[in-house]
């Protein structure tokens, strides 16, 4: 990986100021850039040295300790900015906030080196991008599945970048979706609680195991039809394909899903029919609480009406 960054290093001689706090707290103070979860992992990863040495992160430094911090900058990405429309929902010098359409991949990977949000991005903030993410994630602070559509944060420094992460890390970020499923469900509220890991069958796939990490989600619906629940979710974590996971598990697959369902899909839709809606959280610069919506696409308002017949 080291052949991705430019490395930049900086020394700094500890002041009275300074003299006695734990080393990891000390760093995000020389380096207001660097969070104290960074701190931590550069640490381990000798990147931060005391006097030449390494040291713990519950170190307590001493006045004229000399800390040496070597920061890894991503070099200048290799990935080209493609023009490529976006739909904005907002923006201003921290953050951009986009409504990703179903299909884009949200950053390069295997299989997916052009045609990303990623690249869309590139090609709209140009050199005003967090560059935290690497080469690759150029203002990625968190993602949604290729198939699922809705809103994202673009960061655009990397305060605004380490901010947000921390809110996700704390779970303060209140992110709400709507999704079509299979089945008409009863109660009208429901929480699920099953950890989620790897999948032993298939590598590929996600499945609930008791050796998994934990995840909750929260269920409302909010329309009943014939054969299907038009439902509204909240997630307490952030594990990869949760929703789509803990709905199958329940007995009630996302419509559409290829992957965690049996592929009955009447209404001829392509990928699983999931919406990030909405999205809460505290600015990173004014530190008041925002809240963004992304409208639905227009193929599952198509679906909701086709089925407007059969509520109950």
């Amino acid at each position: 990986m080291k052949g991705m960054y430019n490395l930049e290093e900086k020394v700094y001689e500890i002041t009275e100021k300074e003299a006695s706090l734990r080393l990891d707290k000390v760093v995000t103070i020389l380096d207001e850039k660097i969070s104290r979860m960074s701190a931590g992992r550069m640490i381990e990863s000798k990147n931060i040295l005391v006097n030449g040495k390494e040291e713990k992160a519950s170190y307590k430094v001493k006045l004229g300790d000399k800390v040496r911090i070597i920061k890894e900058l991503p070099k200048e990405s290799e990935m080209k900015p493609e023009n490529i429309p976006l739909n904005i929902i907002y923006e201003d010098n921290d953050i951009l906030i986009v409504n990703k359409e179903k299909g884009m991949v949200v950053h390069p990977g295997n299989g997916n080196k052009e045609g990303t949000l990623a690249n869309a991005v590139m090609a709209h903030c140009k050199d005003s991008l967090s560059g935290i993410g690497g080469v690759i994630r150029p203002g990625i602070v968190h993602r949604i599945d290729k198939d699922t559509s809705g809103v994202l944060i673009i960061a655009k420094n990397d305060k605004a970048h380490i901010d947000i992460s921390n809110q996700i890390k704390n779970h303060t970020v209140k992110k709400t979706y709507v999704a079509l499923v299979r089945g008409r469900i009863k109660e009208n509220e429901a929480t699920i609680n099953m950890p989620i890991g790897r999948s032993d069958k298939d590598r590929k796939k996600m499945a609930v195991r008791r050796d998994g990490k934990s995840a909750i989600t929260h269920v409302k619906v909010l329309e009943k039809f014939k054969n299907y629940t038009y439902i509204e979710v909240n997630i307490e974590t952030g594990r990869t394909h949760q929703i789509r996971v803990h709905m199958s598990e329940i007995g009630y697959p996302i419509v559409g899903d290829l992957v965690y369902s049996n592929g009955r899909n009447p209404f001829g839709v392509e990928g699983q029919m999931l919406h990030a809606k909405k999205i809460e959280f505290i600015h990173p610069e004014t530190k008041k609480r925002v809240e963004f919506e992304a409208e639905l696409p227009e193929y599952f308002k198509k679906v909701l009406e086709k089925l407007e017949g059969e509520e109950i």
